[in-house]
């Protein structure tokens, strides 16, 4: 897998960074490295992106962002990324997996709008790609799990259309996405369903309130919010399925489409359940309601 040092500007140089690479998969840091020196960051702490592109005769295909839970302490990214990407493009669309910064139990670490920032930083820089790497410009979307499904659910509430007099084209795009799925997502982080532990790592050990209600992603829905696909099982015993039923809720209120396939059991952090015949399902329902949203070419392949 090949691996840049740093991520340099103008866009044209990407051109050229990334000489006759077949498989299409390659890593950058999100940030360059001025970027980093300026932010305080040491070069083991720079998120990474790790893109999974279909060949380039698939120009103007879809995209998704893969955000893998963790609980905002380890990232799952394996079960909850790689295998999430290839599933994506299996049948037809680009993928990219984040690797984001991460919080400390006793707060040391980095937290909230650290995580936030790099979720945005991710997704301009695959928008400012896009033509480049054959993607649909607005057909990229978002996907996480537990607290990556936080992360998705932020990204979908709390977006911007960019900075049009930032020095740094990235900074200029919007992270606006155009679909987001979220599986057994934490949403809530001031109430009786939070997750204590992503609360925890995300905001410290004595996290304000103003902050807890900022990221209680069900109170922000706005009306740009993307349509939306939620998965969670009832008994799920580290995030509570009120979670996605409130998002859900939230979303049905603000008029956004949405979708929620809620399995009666079932254990937390499943990924796509490949060896689950039950909750498998959850793939099948998710394939359908992408190939209608032109996520997926009508035919998966």
């Amino acid at each position: 897998m090949l691996q840049l040092k740093h991520l340099i500007w103008p866009l044209l140089f990407l051109a050229t960074a990334f000489p006759a690479i077949s498989q299409n998969n390659f890593e950058i840091k999100i940030y360059t490295d001025s970027q980093a020196v300026s932010m305080g960051l040491a070069e083991e702490d720079i998120p990474v992106l790790y893109a999974y592109l279909l060949d380039k005769k698939a120009d103007g295909r879809a995209a998704v962002l893969i955000f893998p839970g963790g609980g905002y302490t380890i990232l799952s990214m394996e079960k909850e990324g790689s295998e999430v990407a290839k599933w994506y493009n299996e049948r037809g669309a680009n993928a990219f997996v984040l690797k984001y910064r991460l919080g400390k139990f006793d707060g040391s670490g980095f937290k909230h709008p650290d995580m936030m920032q790099d979720g945005k930083r991710a997704m301009r820089i695959i928008r400012s790609n896009a033509a480049k790497w054959g993607i649909e410009p607005n057909k990229i979307g978002v996907m996480g799990f537990s607290a990556g499904g936080h992360m998705a659910s932020v990204i979908s509430t709390h977006f911007d259309d960019g900075n049009p007099e930032a020095a740094d084209a990235v900074e200029r795009e919007s992270c606006l996405p155009n679909f987001s799925v979220l599986a057994y997502p934490v949403i809530s982080m001031n109430d009786k369903y939070a997750h204590w532990g992503s609360r925890r790592f995300l905001l410290g050990p004595t996290p304000r309130q103003e902050d807890m209600d900022f990221l209680s992603t069900h109170q922000h829905i706005r009306s740009q919010t993307p349509p939306t696909f939620l998965f969670h099982t009832s008994d799920d015993k580290s995030v509570a399925v009120q979670n996605s039923v409130n998002y859900y809720l939230a979303l049905r209120e603000a008029g956004i489409p949405a979708e929620m396939h809620i399995f009666e059991h079932g254990p937390h952090g499943v990924g796509l359940a490949p060896n689950n015949e039950t909750l498998s399902q959850w793939t099948v329902l998710l394939e359908k309601w992408l190939m209608n949203w032109k996520v997926f070419p009508v035919k998966a392949k």
